[in-house]
């Protein structure tokens, strides 16, 4: 299923030969853009991304959102048919119980209702039915037609604040309403909010654990979000409504679907002309008459430090009420930022494919901080500094495998802050250790294993250093005693067993690179541990009790799903040793069985690479798995089987990522395979060479990180057929590997590719 009217657009201007493109022109922001379980074949929905503007790596994202509560993180799935308001801050393709959608704005005309209702009976509530033939979205843009109240909405972003354009019908009782309480997967527990003048209010929402929102508040959820707004038309007839929640009432999710509580907020008192309140669950509305397509703009800054912070955001951003300068100005940001690969070659199809999936790594980890440089601690407290920009969403499990290799190429200063940042908060909060999965400052515990760790080291290794690499370490190396295998040598699954083998592989790398002997060669005999849950009587990985015994074996042998795996099967996960691949080869009876194995993993793979028992790209777990093939001395079957999934898993349609985004490590797995290059061991500098899906991929390098100023990838002979690297030549002189190190990427230079029909079996071995 596609967006038909951007479809039909994007093939118009695509077909003009007069017409130049740019990287944004090929971004599709609905790709992705569904969480529909039914149609992902899995409990996971699909790529859970969300159409609405943002700008790269900004604090605020103007989104529409049709669903509330449930296993809905971006608030948006295409197959909704209604719009119950334009958040200005949203989650981009997580999994678990999403957070944010906050400062819930929807225009409306008629009677003033409090409630969104339920999406099968919009009536009863704000909440309307939208025109999906005109629905469009682009970089820094999206549009829709609410056509219960023939009212046009179109949402931009500026970096930290956003504007909301509605063209309203000739109407009395139109209206803007603001749902203060309103939040993904819950509820903020307290509100506030003050008319500040005839144009202006601001206020804040609290959003705690009590609330609900990530994990169901499992994830320990605890911000504020302040807020300061301006209306292009005067507030003359506004009010606050107040929802009488009793003291006792719950607000998690599945609390607020309740009859009980929608009828609280449906029955809210309001109180007109009221110009500052603070309560539980409370909104705002401005109603005014228009004439036929009279256009009311709302702009506002958001900021998680203060009232003057969101106040000096939207000041320094958005001086005015014109719409379409600050629409242009994000497209210019993304231009900017996607023109940090440029390629060429290949179909139009593919490039939408590849600058939204670059797109889509651009979302995350977004910034905290305010303009003046001021952000939230730790500790709770606010802090300032000049010295890095703090930043947050930080999916450790995910981003560890693709995303943040790619950012060390392409956005390093990103990673930098990153690491500031979580350094920082293990700091702060006292915990001086580091989160896998943080969110907001949140120790939220998710998933397993250290992957902060194998981000630092390999940010380290490549010349990322912009960071107290003392504190670091520290934590580290707290993180993997804290969070390991233990005394025993293993871990009571065969996922954790395996991941935490690497990420102390990663820390004797970082002890060795630091001069710290002993700890090297702890951490690199922890490695090893993975051996101990290595069955020989079923050849395969196996998880043991605390005694040592093995858990029973199960009919489905490994191919059963969560049998001590995470998201996975003992079948998926066993396949990750990436720091000592001889070492897995050697349990695995030899590289030869090794490579069989490996093949049959791929052979059995669905054609359309949905959720399966094989090679399971919809999930993170096998991600590096196919550049295994260049480690076992047949790299033409890492060239076949990545451009295989390249065609096979993304495509320019809403179904077109076969799993969770994942804070953009689906989409970063693409864009580098796409680009010939990836990963199998985070923590090493090496990258498999792969077969490119373009003729000319150049990556501009930072001057602050990067010797070079660029590094280009050109292929000859290209094309769907000739998908075999025949022959190499780098910087001019013949190459024989089918790997290249960062510092000869970082250093600039050309590598070139001669591409046919036909395997070279002599190539890169």
């Amino acid at each position: 299923m596609r967006n038909l009217l951007l479809s039909l657009l994007l093939l118009q201007s695509l077909n003009n030969p007069g017409q130049t493109k740019s990287p944004a022109d090929y971004v599709n922001p609905f790709i992705g853009a569904s969480t529909n379980v039914e149609k992902a074949g899995a409990l996971h929905g699909l790529g859970k991304t969300f159409p609405g503007a943002a700008t790269p790596f900004g604090m605020v994202q103007v989104s529409p959102n049709t669903i509330t509560g449930g296993d809905n993180g971006p608030g948006y799935s295409f197959e909704h048919t209604t719009i119950e308001g334009f958040a200005f801050t949203q989650m981009s393709g997580i999994g678990w119980y999403g957070d944010l959608g906050n400062f819930l704005v929807m225009p409306t005309t008629g009677e003033l209702k409090t409630s969104s209702g339920r999406a099968d009976h919009p009536g009863e509530g704000y909440r309307s039915r939208y025109s999906k033939s005109d629905e469009v979205a682009s970089a820094g843009y999206y549009a829709a037609t609410l056509t219960d109240y023939k009212i046009r909405a179109e949402a931009t972003a500026a970096p930290h604040s956003g504007m909301l354009r509605f063209t309203f019908p000739q109407n009395d009782h139109s209206r803007i309403q603001i749902d203060l309480a309103r939040r993904v997967g819950g509820t903020s527990t307290e509100q506030y909010i003050k008319v500040v003048d005839e144009n202006t209010i601001q206020g804040w929402m609290k959003c705690t654990p009590e609330g609900g929102g990530w994990g169901n508040g499992d994830g320990k959820p605890n911000y504020t979000v302040y807020f300061y707004a301006r209306f292009s038309k005067p507030l003359k007839s506004y009010g606050v409504w107040s929802a009488a929640i009793p003291e006792n009432q719950k607000r998690k999710r599945e609390n607020i679907e309740s009859d009980l509580y929608r009828e609280l907020v449906a029955k809210a008192p309001v109180d007109k002309g009221c110009k500052e309140k603070k309560g539980k669950h409370l909104g705002f509305y401005s109603e005014f008459s228009t004439h036929k397509d009279e256009q009311v703009v709302l702009k506002s800054g958001i900021s998680f430090v203060s009232i003057a912070g969101a106040k000096n955001n939207l000041e320094s951003e958005i001086s005015d009420f014109n719409f379409d300068r600050v629409k242009e100005n994000s497209r210019r940001l993304w231009n900017d930022a996607l023109n940090k690969i440029k390629i060429s070659g290949s179909t139009d199809e593919n490039k939408t494919i590849f600058y939204t999936a670059l797109y889509h790594t651009m979302i995350d980890p977004r910034c905290f901080t305010d303009l003046d440089g001021s952000y939230p601690g730790g500790d709770g407290k606010i802090h300032k500094t000049d010295k890095f920009v703090k930043r947050t969403i930080f999916s450790g499990w995910d981003v560890f495998r693709s995303q943040f290799p790619l950012q060390t190429i392409i956005n390093p200063n990103v990673v930098s802050d990153m690491i500031n940042s979580l350094i920082e908060l293990a700091d702060e909060s006292g915990q001086h250790y580091l989160e896998r999965w943080e969110f907001l400052n949140a120790y939220s515990g998710c998933m397993i294993g250290n992957p902060a760790v194998a981000v630092m080291v390999d940010a380290y290794n490549k010349g990322i250093r912009t960071f107290d690499i003392n504190k670091g370490y520290l934590y580290a190396k707290n993180s993997c005693d804290k969070f390991g295998n233990g005394d025993r040598g293993y871990s009571n699954s065969i996922s954790a067993t395996l991941e935490y083998s690497y990420f102390d592989w990663c820390l004797s790398v970082l002890a060795d690179s630091l001069n710290l002997k002993a700890d090297a060669v702890k951490y690199a005999r922890q490695s090893k541990n993975y051996t101990n849950i290595f069955d020989q009587s079923v050849r395969w990985f196996r998880p043991r009790n605390n005694d040592g015994t093995w858990e029973p074996w199960p009919k489905e042998g490994r191919l059963a799903q969560d049998y001590g795996c995470v998201e996975s099967n003992p079948y998926q996960q066993g396949w990750f040793v990436p720091h000592d691949i001889p070492g897995l080869c050697d349990l695995l009876g030899g590289k030869t069985k090794a490579l069989a194995d490996l093949t049959d993993l791929f052979t059995n793979v669905p054609p359309n690479m949905m959720w399966n028992n094989y090679y399971n790209h919809a999930n993170e777990p096998v991600h590096h798995v196919p550049f295994l093939f260049n480690r076992l001395g047949a790299p033409w079957l890492t060239q076949y089987w990545s451009r295989q999934i390249c065609e096979r898993a993304y495509h320019n349609s809403v179904e077109g990522l076969v799993g969770n985004e994942d804070v953009g490590q689906m989409s970063a797995w693409y864009v580098l395979s796409a680009s010939g290059l990836h990963p199998v061991c985070p923590g090493s500098n090496r990258y498999e060479i792969t077969s490119p899906v373009f003729t000319n991929i150049e990556f501009s390098l930072d001057p602050n990180y990067a010797k070079g100023k660029k590094f280009t990838i050109i292929t000859t002979n290209n094309s769907a057929a000739n998908i075999y690297i025949q022959s190499a030549k780098l910087n001019g002189k013949p190459y024989a590997n089918c790997w290249i190190d960062h510092l000869t990427i970082a250093g600039g230079g050309t590598l070139e590719l001669q591409m046919g029909e036909n395997p070279n079996k002599d190539w890169g071995r």
